[in-house]
């Protein structure tokens, strides 16, 4: 057998699984009380943030965000992929990641530590950070069933966390943006 069968092989297992997924999601998770906690999480602390947010921060803050969205997104993805955990509850079922706390907590929590008390140290506040999220918040998503981790501890996203408000912060510092250049060709 080819490799581009072998793929081609994998690709139509995959796309069997993910059918049986879907139905699976449609069936027994859509609109149970699982999906609408997800549907909450995923809404409820933008709406929160908007109504609070320092105004004139806004785009810089939302940079932030998208910046802390796209991580989130990417290492989840990797992680499901590496079967390292799953979730159960997904509130859509077409990508491995679960989307409240990839494209709602996470960003918003990190926005909101950026917010507050900017005069802390970021090292202090990081800490802090990568702390309430790998012990506090995990485990509390671990313990209602929402993500079963199966090759993972809370002690490996300490780091990791830490290092996305590290970044985070130092790229909220960022006094300005030059100029975008008109390209001579158009």
């Amino acid at each position: 057998m080819s490799t581009e069968q072998k793929i081609h092989k994998i690709y139509e297992t995959m796309h069997q699984t993910y059918i049986e997924k879907f139905e699976l999601w449609r069936e027994e998770i859509m609109f149970g009380w699982q999906w609408w906690i997800g549907v909450f999480l995923t809404i409820i602390p933008w709406i929160l943030w908007a109504k609070y947010r320092p105004k004139e921060s806004t785009h810089r803050l939302l940079y932030i965000a998208f910046f802390v969205m796209v991580i989130a997104i990417w290492l989840d993805s990797i992680g499901v992929q590496l079967g390292l955990w799953h979730y159960n509850y997904e509130v859509l079922p077409f990508s491995p990641s679960y989307k409240p706390w990839d494209i709602t907590l996470i960003p918003v929590l990190t926005i909101v530590f950026i917010q507050i008390k900017p005069n802390v140290s970021f090292l202090k506040k990081g800490i802090l950070y990568g702390f309430l999220v790998s012990f506090i918040a995990e485990p509390v998503f671990v313990w209602s069933d929402f993500v079963v981790y199966t090759g993972w501890k809370y002690i490996y996203s300490f780091p990791i966390y830490t290092g996305i408000y590290f970044i985070s912060h130092y790229l909220s510092t960022r006094n300005h943006f030059g100029r975008i250049q008109k390209n001579r060709d158009y």
